[in-house]
C-alpha cells in the first residue's frame, strides 16, 4: 500500500500547486473547525468551572475531537481502498491535496504585498488580518510586512512540511489527525484568560506533533537560503544569506513561548537578514516577545515576495526525496 500512499502525497502536491483550495469547495479543516466550536460549548457547559474542570474539558475535547476525526478519515479511505486500490488513491489525494497549503499560503500573503505594492497600507492591513492572529488594526507598515513575513515562515512548517511529512509517513488518515491536532491548537491553544487551561491539553499535544517536523523544517529552509543565494541576478541574490540562516537558527530559535514556531522563523530572519518577532498585540493585550534575528537592514515589502521564495525552495527540497521514495516504490 505504501507506494499508493505516496502516490497519493504526489498527486495532492500537484493539485494544491496549481489550483490551491476553492473557497466553494468543502474543506475538513472548516469542518474539524466547526466540530471544536460545537463541543467546546458543551464541555464548558459539562465541566466545573476553574483550573481543574477546564484541564478535564480540554482533554476531553483533544479525545472526541482525535476520535471522530480518525473514524471519518479511516472509514472512507477503507471504503474507497475496498472498492478498488485506484479508487482509493483518487480519495487520499483529495485528502492530501485539501491538506497542503503552500498555495493558499502564497496567495494569502502576496495579497499583502501587492497592496503595499500599490501603496494600500488600508488594504494590506486588512489582507493581514486574515492570515494572522494578533491585532492588526494599529500596525504601520513595518508591522505588516513582519507579520505577513513571520506568518509565511511558521506556516512553511506546520502548514506545508508537517503535513507532508505525515502523509508520507501515515498517508491521508495521518495527516488528517495531524490536522486536527493543529485545528485545536489554533483555535484553544492561547495562553489567555479564556484558554489558559481549557486549550492547555491541546497545546502541549500540538507542541510534541511538531517538534520533529519543525527542526526538518528549519533545516531544509536553511538549505533554500544557501540555493537562492546562489541564482537569480546579482542584485537578488545578495538578499539571501544561508550561513546567516543557520547562525540565527541557532541562537533565536527558542525566542517563542512554543518550543517549535520560531524554529523556521529564526530561519528566515537569518537568511533575510532582518529582524522579526518583538512585542505584538493579540485580542487587545500586549504581550511583550523578545526579537528574531539583527536588524542587518530595514524590511521592506519586498521581504514578503522573498519568505514565499523561501517557503517554496523549503517546499520543493522536501518533495525531491518523496518522489525518489516513489519512483524507488514503483520499480522495485
Amino acid at each position: 500500500m505504501l507506494q499508493y500512499h505516496i502516490l497519493a502525497v504526489i498527486i495532492g502536491g500537484i493539485v494544491d500547486f496549481f489550483l490551491g483550495d476553492p473557497h466553494s469547495f468543502p474543506h475538513p479543516v472548516i469542518a474539524i473547525g466547526k466540530l471544536i466550536t460545537w463541543l467546546e460549548g458543551h464541555l464548558r457547559n459539562g465541566f466545573p468551572k476553574g483550573e481543574k474542570g477546564e484541564k478535564q474539558a480540554g482533554v476531553v475535547l483533544v479525545v472526541l475531537v482525535l476520535g471522530i476525526t480518525a473514524m471519518v478519515a479511516g472509514g472512507i479511505l477503507y471504503l474507497f481502498y475496498r472498492i478498488s486500490p485506484w479508487m482509493g488513491v483518487i480519495a487520499e489525494s483529495l485528502i492530501c491535496y485539501q491538506m497542503m497549503a503552500w498555495r493558499s499560503l502564497r496567495k494569502e500573503s502576496m495579497k499583502v504585498y501587492h497592496a503595499l505594492k500599490n501603496r494600500d497600507t488600508e488594504g494590506a492591513r486588512t489582507a493581514v488580518s486574515m492570515i494572522v492572529g494578533r491585532d492588526t488594526t494599529t500596525l504601520t507598515e513595518e508591522g505588516i510586512i513582519k507579520a505577513a513575513v513571520e506568518t509565511v515562515a511558521e506556516n512553511a512548517s506546520d502548514g506545508v512540511i508537517a503535513p507532508l511529512i505525515y502523509m508520507v509517513l501515515f498517508g491521508g488518515f495521518g495527516v488528517c489527525i495531524y490536522k486536527a491536532v493543529n485545528t485545536m491548537d489554533s483555535m484553544v491553544g492561547y495562553k489567555n484568560e479564556k484558554y489558559m487551561w481549557f486549550g492547555r491539553a491541546a497545546a502541549k499535544l500540538d507542541d510534541v506533533f511538531n517538534y520533529i517536523p519543525a527542526r526538518i523544517s528549519a533545516v531544509l529552509m536553511i538549505g533554500a537560503g544557501y540555493i537562492l543565494s546562489f541564482i537569480g541576478n546579482a542584485e537578488e541574490r545578495c538578499n539571501y544569506s544561508g550561513k546567516n540562516g543557520a547562525y540565527i537558527f541557532k541562537r533565536d530559535r527558542y525566542n517563542h513561548k512554543s518550543p517549535n514556531s520560531a524554529q523556521t522563523e529564526a530561519v528566515c530572519a537569518g537568511a533575510l537578514k532582518i529582524q522579526l518577532a518583538g512585542n505584538a498585540y493579540y485580542f487587545g493585550k500586549l504581550q511583550e516577545k523578545p526579537a528574531i534575528g539583527d536588524n542587518l537592514r530595514p524590511v521592506v515589502y519586498e521581504d514578503i515576495r522573498r519568505a514565499n521564495s523561501l517557503m517554496t525552495v523549503t517546499y520543493i527540497l522536501a518533495l525531491v526525496p518523496v518522489v525518489i521514495l516513489l519512483a524507488v516504490l514503483w520499480l522495485v
